[in-house]
């Protein structure tokens, strides 16, 4: 018997580096499409999902030749933090005000210290790359959920 893989969709990015050829949107297009999206406040992750679910394009890249994440940095628009590291800062202060209410609850305890190392790893490559500036601290009593 095969072994089961449970929890992968097998789904794959599509091989061709050019514009499928039934998309018929213009590089100009796709470009204002994207820049319109993230000034309505929608992060970079959430405009690939609205381009790809409504607009019925699969990638950005092959049309631009830019990743999402370099078009808004090129038109000024990227967010202070970056997606990945702002979920986390999230998800930290909805625990820290879980446990202020349930103090005994060690699991979720547990979980926050692994999200406050995610926290400090991600900060450090951040901090490295230059994307954060190199003073930038993450302090667990002044998170807030934001």
């Amino acid at each position: 018997m095969p072994k089961k893989e449970a929890g992968k969709s097998h789904s794959t990015r599509p091989v061709s580096r050019r514009p499928p050829s039934w998309c018929k949107y213009q590089p100009e297009e796709v470009e204002a499409l994207v820049i319109k999206l993230a000034k309505e406040g929608h992060p970079p992750s959430v405009i690939g999902t609205i381009l790809r679910d409504q607009y019925a394009i699969p990638l950005v890249k092959p049309f631009i030749g830019k990743k999402i994440t370099q078009l808004l940095r090129d038109a000024e628009l990227t967010p202070l933090l970056p997606e990945d590291l702002g979920n986390l800062l999230k998800k930290a202060a909805s625990l820290a005000a879980h446990l202020e209410k349930s103090k005994k609850d060690l699991h979720n305890k547990r979980v926050l210290q692994i999200v406050e190392a995610k926290i400090y790893k991600l900060s450090r490559y951040y901090k490295r790359e230059g994307v954060l500036p190199p003073k930038w601290k993450y302090e667990a009593r002044k998170a807030t959920i934001i």
